[in-house]
């Protein structure tokens, strides 16, 4: 489990979030969304521990491994494709070069130093160390980075191939809890369904992932995130869901022409509706579950107004709408493209062109 206890983050006079109280429950996925500007990167480091908060502070559970998707694309330049992968899994990395340090030192190894690779060795096991090369392949594989390239040097690597095998670094080894800040950027259709299919068979892991695709958002996620004006606020559901049952509690609150009564109707055959798709998905069980234990007072609507927008007149419109009078236009080189133009639009008409 990861969670922020009362997270306040201050740039100079600005407050980017404030008392934000999250968890973050292993076997889900959380789509971090926001207007642009909101802090979703940034809240990303915060979990990972990049940047200090403020105040308040993020609790992960004990001997959990939390692995990021790196945003440097040339930070392993020198190392080769397979061997970069694997550096995702730090502890791993770790025992295999104290491993190496030992066996390096052939007929100088002490008695100590032998009971202590026998215990690196068990623990090289305990992490899948001896497959650690066949696995790592098997993620690059996945994302479409051919065989012949698993060998060379990143350096060697167009930027695309680069960012799929830091992709496929943050996926090695399985990690406890996963922070992914928009993880399909320059990945092609068939690698983001395999991602797609690899997050959601992680039932035994939190992903935490930022992203600006929507279609990926809603086939991955049982929950969103919604950064609000400095606020962090959870909701049941992939983004379509949150989207259009925060539209619904809009209108709700903010139509005071319909009865209240027939707005719950909708909502609630909303939720019901949303639920029986959603058990068609690969996650349904678990959102399913999820979905048929909201109730009313766990929809709210977002207060940024973005993406919703009312406009209401403050009377009705008369019978004429517009009226155009001997307009003329010449253009520069003298050529007069419009003469006199006269037309009267009324209600109920439309203009085309």
């Amino acid at each position: 489990m990861i969670s922020a206890h009362n997270v306040r983050l201050q740039f100079g006079g600005r407050t980017l979030f404030d008392e934000v109280e999250l968890k973050f429950i292993k076997g889900n996925c959380y789509g971090v969304i926001g207007a642009n500007g909101a802090g979703k990167s940034t809240f990303i480091k915060i979990l990972s521990g990049e940047i200090p908060t403020t105040n308040g502070h993020i609790e992960i559970t004990p001997g959990e491994r939390l692995a990021v998707l790196s945003q440097n694309h040339f930070g392993y330049e020198e190392e080769v494709v397979l061997s970069t992968v694997i550096m995702g899994h730090h502890e791993l990395v770790k025992v295999m070069k104290e491993k190496d340090a030992l066996y390096a030192k052939g007929d100088k190894m002490t008695e100590k130093d032998g009971e202590r690779a026998a215990d690196l060795e068990l623990k090289f096991g305990e992490m899948n160390g001896w497959e650690a090369e066949a696995n790592a392949g098997t993620l690059l594989a996945g994302l479409g980075v051919p065989v012949e390239l698993h060998e060379k040097k990143m350096k060697e690597l167009a930027g695309g191939e680069k960012v799929k095998v830091l992709l496929a670094q943050a996926l090695f080894g399985n990690p406890d809890i996963l922070l992914l800040d928009e993880p399909t950027n320059d990945l092609d259709i068939k690698a983001v369904q395999w991602l797609e299919n690899f997050i959601m068979g992680q039932e035994d892991a939190i992903v935490i992932v930022v992203s600006h695709d929507r279609h990926f958002l809603n086939k991955v996620c049982t929950h969103i995130c919604d950064i609000d004006f400095g606020k962090i606020k959870l909701f049941v559901g992939n983004y379509d869901f949150w989207y259009k049952s925060s539209q619904l509690a809009q209108r709700m609150l903010s139509d005071q022409n319909k009865k209240t009564e027939e707005k719950i109707k909708d909502l609630k055959e909303f939720i019901q509706r949303f639920s029986a798709n959603a058990s068609k998905s690969r996650q349904a069980t678990s959102r399913k579950k999820l979905l048929d234990k909201i109730t009313l007072e766990d929809i709210r609507p977002s207060t940024r107004r973005y993406p919703y927008i009312g406009l209401k007149p403050e009377r009705e419109a008369g019978d004429q709408i517009l009226r155009v009078e001997k307009i003329s236009v010449t253009l520069p080189d003298g050529e007069k493209i419009i003469k006199d133009l006269s037309f009267t639009v009324k209600k109920g008409k439309k203009l085309s062109s």
